[in-house]
């Protein structure tokens, strides 16, 4: 059993290649009764300054797990800040025994400091990290990767910037052109219901948004775009190996 979360389909596809019907967060934690059973159950999901999402801390803070082997795989695509350390001591704090928890590098979709279009070129070697990973998991693997001082460093760094930003900054980071149509595939593809097409136009409304851009990236005009400087504007990124319909039915709240 695997859930997961994700913005442009990183997660998702390392969730697929682990279990043949993983399980969209954004859909399952509003059933009404979070409790589940397996002999394996794991989280996939992306980090964003070097912690999972809010919603997937709502997830794991509400949910159940009844299991003699948690893991958590998080992605991230430059440098992951010690999140593994992180994801450990959250599951802690929230009563979860994590046997497994790693990470692994893939494309970066953050805007502000990446252009997708290079992005795309790079090889990161993300077979040959989940091939270790399925090894890992397959066998009951008991491991935490391990950070270093430089990992927690750089997350120091990133709270302290963070401290001289409003609380809330991350809930306008988006901003809508005049270039919608009023297409709706920012709506599909919100995993929080943050951005709704009104009279023909999409609307961003702050408060629960994940910050996980896959508004931006799905826009097939190009038309929402970002408050702050962008590398490369015209640049957008969606994992390879999804679809738009398939990342609809994951993260759809209409």
């Amino acid at each position: 059993m695997i859930f997961y979360f994700t913005g442009t389909g990183n997660s998702l596809y390392i969730a697929k290649r682990l279990d043949s019907n993983p399980l969209s967060i954004p859909q399952v934690i509003h059933q009404p009764k979070l409790e589940f059973a397996a002999d394996k159950i794991g989280i996939v999901s992306p980090v964003y300054g070097h912690e999972v999402p809010a919603m997937v801390k709502d997830f794991l803070k509400r949910a159940r797990f009844r299991t003699n082997y948690f893991y958590i795989i998080l992605t991230y695509g430059n440098r992951h800040g010690g999140a593994a350390e992180l994801a450990k001591q959250l599951c802690e704090e929230y009563g979860i025994a994590a046997s497994y928890i790693n990470v692994i590098l893939m494309v970066d979709n953050w805007l502000p400091s990446f252009d997708m279009a290079e992005q795309k070129l790079l090889d990161k070697h993300v077979e040959d990290q989940l091939a270790n990973i399925l090894t890992d998991i397959n066998s009951h693997r008991h491991w935490i990767a391990p950070v270093t001082d430089q990992d927690r460093a750089a997350h120091q760094e990133f709270l302290e910037r963070m401290s001289q930003m409003p609380t809330d900054v991350w809930q306008h980071l988006l901003r809508v052109t005049e270039a919608c149509v009023g297409c709706g595939v920012c709506e599909k593809v919100c995993p929080s219901a943050s951005i709704r097409v009104v009279d023909g136009r999409a609307v961003h409304t702050p408060g629960c948004c994940q910050t996980c851009l896959a508004c931006i990236h799905a826009c097939p005009h190009n038309a929402i775009q970002l408050t702050i400087p962008e590398k490369n504007p015209q640049a957008r990124y969606r994992n390879e190996h999804i679809p738009l319909q398939e990342l609809i039915r994951a993260n759809s709240q209409v």
